[in-house]
């Protein structure tokens, strides 16, 4: 295992009641680096979260998270870690500054509270019990909790669910901020468009296994996937899917005395080859 390598995964295998739902993962995910875990409900993601944060047993495999296998990690390695849950908990009579204080006297070298509050947006909510906070104010606490230990590695398990597109946005630049000052992200995600934003990388986990693991935009040779034209003629719609849009449409151009009308030029997107894995699987 490199120094530079915060995740290490090898053979990882977990199987409930003898039928496999982690089959056989190898991963290495580098110190730094914002990756994003993809896959369908029942596809094996949840658990090869749940062994990396250490709050699963695997059956078979190597795994080593920031050089500690999770599994028998201590508290030492826990305040290095940060989770953010699809639902951290309920604090209904507390207040917003009260709950993050709160957790950050359980590490070492906690950020200060308030200027976590301040990062996820929840300043002027500061002193609102928490049981009167909107569902995208409580996503945003769940996040503060998550990163008010400062750690070297986060986990992040759909983390703008309930956020408008506006939040959505602020929370990208939070992310994007934590990895520019050096945090390992581990994100799952349903918003492909989130993924495709944030991670230099993604992996496709279906059935078990994964399928693929690249940069968004060469994830099933999608760079090279033919694109597909689209324009109008005077007898309707047309569209043609080429490996050469550019001599297509210079093509093209010549039937016409103007520019082509309705011109569109489109490769698939993330969520095309997404959708295209997960059913070849």
């Amino acid at each position: 295992m490199a120094e530079d390598t915060a995740i290490y995964v090898r053979g990882l295998r977990k199987a409930y009641g003898g039928t496999p739902a982690v089959d056989g993962v190898d991963l290495d995910i580098a110190r730094g680096e914002v990756f994003a875990l993809l896959g369908p409900n029942g596809a094996g993601k949840t658990t090869t979260v749940e062994i990396l944060e250490g709050y699963r047993r695997r059956d078979d495999g190597d795994v080593r998270v920031l050089g500690t296998d999770p599994a028998g990690a201590g508290t030492a390695w826990r305040s290095r870690v940060g989770i953010v849950l699809q639902g951290t908990g309920e604090f209904d009579e507390l207040t917003v500054g009260e709950v993050v204080a709160h957790f950050a006297r359980f590490y070492p070298s906690p950020d200060d509270p308030d200027a976590i509050i301040e990062r996820v947006g929840l300043t002027a909510k500061r002193r609102t019990r928490t049981h009167a906070l909107s569902g995208g104010q409580k996503r945003r606490l769940d996040v503060a909790l998550g990163i008010v230990g400062r750690p070297e590695l986060l986990f992040l398990d759909e983390p703008t669910t309930g956020f408008d597109p506006e939040a959505r946005l602020a929370f990208w630049e939070l992310i994007r901020d934590l990895a520019a000052g050096g945090t390992t992200i581990v994100l799952t995600t349903h918003y492909l468009a989130e993924a495709e934003a944030l991670a230099g990388r993604v992996g496709v986990i279906a059935a078990g296994k994964l399928v693929a693991v690249a940069p968004p935009d060469e994830l099933g040779d999608r760079k090279n996937a033919p694109a597909t034209v689209r324009w109008h003629a005077a007898d309707g719609p047309h569209s043609a899917e080429t490996s050469t849009p550019t001599a297509f449409v210079a093509e093209l151009a010549t039937r016409f005395d103007a520019e082509v009308p309705g011109l569109t030029i489109t490769r698939p997107t993330l969520d095309d080859i997404y959708l295209r894995m997960i059913e070849a699987s």
